[in-house]
């Protein structure tokens, strides 16, 4: 069984309209080559369901995004993405903005094939107010209300691993593996970009073993993408890049996404790299200390 992909083979299985979840954490391990093979590609009208970062900045500023459902889209030390940010208060995108555990919730609905989960997350407040799809419901066991947090029904998933085996095994070898885990199971299909392709042995350790977080079931393909998360962090193989993001963070400003764009994108993930110093320069990036 060979799971391996090329990014542009991922590109080519999703779809216009499709509803897409992206792993990672605001600047944090994000999948950014495969998204960056999508803001190559004519892909549009997508709905991202995202902890967001750069990955639903660039593809608003792209003109591929119809909907965004999130908790915050964020480059951590750049409180608000500047793209998204523009994308929002333009009203050229739809918006679901809920709670980060109701987004969890969600995604949990999804994998275990659940409508939605009872919360009291939300109660009180205008997520429900300005979310009509978010339902508030009597308790059938006594006389509360809970929300009921619909399901996050993802077509395809996008997350980036530290390793990977062929056979679509995953590890996640970071202090947190953030809600990875729940996308790739809530997902008709889960494409995960690699920075090591290992073998199958590999796994064999259990030190090793214990870092994997989903069963290798939920994996549709498996795209060998060394420092495929840059700019944002692969922890513990490298940092997020801070100049990279300030610069990209600046043309939102002056010169606008094409500009950044015409400098860094390239035809290929390759010619990305060498735009932006080489492998070497971004497994140097020192992780950031808090």
């Amino acid at each position: 069984m060979d799971k391996q992909m090329t990014a542009a083979e991922v590109v080519a299985q999703l779809e216009d309209g499709m509803t897409i979840g992206i792993g990672g954490w605001g600047p944090r391990r994000k999948p950014m080559a495969l998204v960056r093979e999508i803001l190559r590609s004519d892909l549009k009208d997508l709905t991202l369901v995202s902890y967001g970062g750069a990955d639903v900045g660039m593809l608003c500023a792209a003109g591929k995004v119809k909907k965004v459902v999130f908790a915050f889209v964020s480059l951590d030390f750049i409180p608000l993405e500047p793209y998204f940010r523009q994308a929002r208060q333009s009203g050229a995108i739809e918006v679901m903005e809920i709670d980060e555990g109701m987004m969890l919730l969600g995604l949990r609905a999804a994998a275990w094939g659940l409508p939605f989960i009872p919360t009291q997350v939300g109660l009180g407040t205008d997520i429900v107010t300005v979310n009509p799809g978010i339902k508030v419901i009597d308790s059938p066991y006594d006389d509360k209300e809970w929300v009921a947090m619909p399901a996050l029904t993802l077509d395809a998933s996008l997350i980036h691993v530290d390793r990977a085996d062929n056979r679509g095994v995953c590890q996640i070898a970071g202090p947190d593996h953030y809600m990875d885990d729940w996308f790739a199971r809530a997902a008709d299909k889960t494409f995960v970009s690699c920075d090591e392709l290992v073998d199958t042995g590999f796994f064999a350790d259990p030190e090793q073993a214990r870092l994997v977080h989903w069963e290798r079931a939920a994996t549709t393909g498996v795209v060998h993408s060394p420092g495929g998360a840059h700019p944002s962090s692969c922890n513990p193989l490298y940092g997020f890049d801070v100049p990279h993001f300030k610069a990209y963070a600046a043309s939102a400003g002056e010169g606008g996404f094409q500009s950044y764009l015409d400098t860094y994108l390239g035809a290929s993930e390759a010619e990305y790299q060498e735009n932006v110093g080489g492998l070497e320069a971004i497994r140097a990036i020192e992780l950031p200390t808090y």
